[in-house]
């Protein structure tokens, strides 16, 4: 290609003294550099990438000047995602213990809650159950004057006394919980969960200082109770725990009450909907309660878990 070339006086280069085939190149490099004082350009050749700096290599003849060239470093940076964000602000901790107590009272954890109904196939075999509305009421009750209220009651002090911690008061409180129950079967459903839910989180979810909390209580261990001392363990936070609890329980009954009545999955999603402020009140009422206030006013169910020890077609324990 024949050279181009310009007046030996020094000029400024501008992108309109350089041929049409070097101009596209030139135009793009000029934002980032400043080239003065040449006297004899032949053409550009070449433009290569050296360590982060732009340097433009040319080709010169003989009676040329120096070119003088100024090199600006690029900005080259790698931002690194930062982990919170990903989170969504939530912190490392949280996000433990969220992940351990969606696992732990999931339906998939396996302590067997979907083989018991805490008397509620008594209760739809009766007539007191017939449809959702009436499941709903049931529920209700059972969660904010039944057996809902005095559990999550327990698993708040089992989780205060093992956070202390105090194991003479964990003892107490366990042997109290183990006494609470209204029948054969609730005692068999409560401390079976119990039971498969210490020995499940100690194979796959230790903690130091679990083994000494499970000693303290020094006799059976009831559900609440077990997973008041598990999250106690883990240092995950009460409010939380009592949710959790609260829900995967109400969850099971549902599931029961579902296929007894039977239910289909939208009425049965209503259902729980329904009673989420329950949930949160009661949890909310167990958390300030001492175990001067547990007590139980839901005498039809306490009868119906008596009652369904002699029924006589059963598909749960309880």
């Amino acid at each position: 290609m024949p050279s181009m070339r310009m007046p030996t006086h020094p000029r400024m280069v501008t992108p309109g003294m350089i041929m049409p085939t070097a101009m596209r190149t030139i135009m793009v490099i000029t934002a980032v550099m400043d080239i003065t004082t040449v006297t004899d350009i032949t053409m550009v050749m070449d433009i290569t990438m050296i360590t982060g700096m732009t340097t433009i290599t040319t080709m010169m003849s003989i009676a040329s000047m120096p070119i003088i060239t100024t090199t600006t470093p690029m900005l080259m940076t790698k931002n690194e995602p930062d982990p919170a964000a990903l989170r969504d602000g939530m912190a490392e901790d949280e996000a433990a213990a969220l992940y351990r107590l969606m696992t732990w009272l999931s339906p998939s954890f396996p302590v067997g809650a979907f083989a018991y109904s805490s008397g509620i196939e008594w209760a739809v075999e009766a007539g007191d159950i017939t449809d959702a509305a009436s499941l709903r009421g049931w529920l209700a009750a059972m969660l904010t004057d039944g057996s809902g209220f005095c559990d999550a009651v327990f698993l708040a002090q089992s989780f205060r006394a093992a956070s202390e911690p105090d194991p003479a008061g964990l003892k107490e409180i366990t042997e109290l919980a183990a006494a609470f129950v209204p029948s054969r079967e609730r005692q068999l459903e409560t401390t079976t969960q119990g039971r498969a839910f210490i020995e499940i989180a100690r194979a796959a979810w230790n903690s130091p200082g679990l083994d000494a909390m499970v000693a303290a209580c020094d006799g059976p261990i009831v559900y609440p109770v077990a997973v008041g001392i598990v999250s106690a363990a883990h240092g995950i936070r009460l409010a939380p725990s009592l949710h959790a609890f609260l829900h995967a329980v109400l969850s099971n009954w549902i599931s029961a009450g579902a296929r007894l009545i039977p239910l289909g999955q939208t009425d049965s999603q209503r259902v729980l909907a329904d009673l989420e402020p329950v949930v949160a009140a009661t949890a909310g009422w167990a958390n300030a309660a001492s175990l001067d206030e547990l007590g139980s006013a839901t005498f039809r169910a306490d009868l119906a878990s008596l009652r369904h020890e002699t029924q006589y077609t059963r598909l749960f324990r309880s």
